[in-house]
């Protein structure tokens, strides 16, 4: 296996502040990481990632959670309300449905705000702190908003909010409008809100906390830590494949990160990288097309619907990180429908792990491929469950069973139970 891309063990620069560096992985240029804000390379606009000069192993990891990996991570502590160790579940009926040697579910959804991007805001509002900044701001479909407003809110830092007007699920509005966000409704989709708050951070208007920010996937990055440690206390073993959904495609990028280090830390061989292999909704799904047509970069899908509404984007700004991931750990992309989704949620549910559609993606997904012959029955297979079945109730009472009404006579329901 070859993992080429951003090679984690280049030479550290002279800009680099305590081992830590920011270099872009289009070209040569590096910087320094606190001094100014960037999202981008200033000299070809590609996309930036955090270096580090020394890579732990996990015998230097101590406690729980995101910051038991302080020792990878650019900063010591950060914005903390114990995000991170999160299940890795067994779910013995869709194990023994798909035929997997090994079958776990990564719930992420177990997360303070119920969303993977706790793990990203713990770090990235601690970077804003380090830099200064007066007002974060995000574009999201909903789990975004939640966290960051959680995050910002136990900062005291100002946060401002762009939402696709009408397509964000309710409790995930709500969560940011409690935690105290400004937040604006936009006539237009997940990908146009990104545009303006990008567009409103370059002005100097506010620190953009979308996954385009560097720091916020090196929280994320922790998934793929923690997850390697968990299953190998559960099995023994290493997981083979990830199977994932693909929003913004800031997992995948942030997972193999994490694994490109491990390589170089001496804790993994290049051999022992997890397969990357993202699911999609048929309604957005640029990645799937990009990975089927071998094409270099992603087409902007301008027109995207799904019931997921986690990842209803048709723009995924992590494309450039994400697509070689895929490809670099032997991977592939699949889509599924709405139908599929809303099946594999059921099955879970069926397990005992609530999640949100998106995140029942990453089952309907492994089921297709399994299906096909793409995923073999003697793999171990890890599937990311990225959100909480509370984040969408509305999505979650579809799904499941209608509530039967009763007069309040006991003897009444044992007539309709005895049915």
């Amino acid at each position: 296996m070859n993992l080429t891309l951003s090679n984690p063990t280049a030479p550290e620069p002279d800009g680099a502040d305590d081992g830590v560096w920011l270099a872009c992985i289009d070209c040569e240029w590096t910087g320094a990481p606190f001094d100014e804000i960037r999202y981008r390379c200033p000299d070809c606009d590609g996309l930036l990632e955090v270096r580090y000069a020394d890579h732990p192993t996990f015998d230097d990891f101590e406690g729980s959670g995101v910051w038991r990996y302080a020792d990878a991570l650019p900063v010591e502590s950060g914005v903390s309300i114990e995000e991170g160790n999160t299940p890795l579940y067994e779910v013995p009926t869709i194990e023994e449905e798909v035929g997997v040697d090994a079958l776990r579910v990564k719930h992420e959804g177990m997360n303070p705000t119920g969303s993977f991007k706790d793990r990203g805001m713990t770090l990235g509002v601690k970077v804003a702190e380090e830099l200064g900044v007066s007002r974060l701001a995000c574009a999201s479909t909903g789990n975004t908003s939640a966290a960051l407003a959680c995050y910002g809110a136990r900062a005291g830092t100002e946060v401002l909010v762009l939402l696709p007007a009408g397509k964000v699920a309710a409790g995930k509005v709500a969560q940011a409008s409690l935690h105290g966000a400004r937040i604006l409704e936009v006539d237009g989709n997940f990908d146009d809100c990104l545009d303006i708050v990008s567009d409103l951070a370059n002005r100097g208007e506010a620190y953009l906390l979308n996954s385009l920010n560097p720091f916020r996937l090196e929280g994320q990055k922790t998934i793929g830590l923690e997850m390697i440690e968990q299953f190998r206390d559960q099995t023994g073993e290493l997981p083979d494949r990830i199977v994932l959904p693909v929003g913004n495609a800031g997992n995948t990028s942030a997972l193999f990160k994490a694994f490109r280090e491990l390589v170089a830390a001496g804790e993994l061989t290049p051999e022992e990288v997890p397969v990357l292999t993202g699911v999609q909704a048929e309604g957005a799904a640029p990645m799937v097309e990009a990975v089927e047509n071998d094409a270099e970069e992603v087409r902007r899908w301008d027109e995207v619907e799904t019931i997921a509404t986690a990842i209803r984007i048709g723009n995924p700004v992590n494309a450039p990180k994400a697509l070689p991931a895929i490809r670099e750990t032997g991977g592939t992309a699949v889509a599924v429908t709405d139908e599929e989704i809303t099946d594999a949620q059921r099955a879970l549910a069926r397990d005992g792990v609530g999640v949100e559609p998106a995140s029942a993606a990453s089952v309907a997904g492994l089921r297709k491929l399994r299906e096909s012959g793409e995923i073999s029955p003697g793999e171990n297979v890890v599937c990311l469950t990225t959100g909480h079945l509370l984040k969408d109730p509305d999505a979650a009472a579809a799904a499941g069973v209608e509530p039967e009404p009763v007069p309040a006579d006991t003897d009444d329901v044992l007539d309709v139970l005895s049915q």
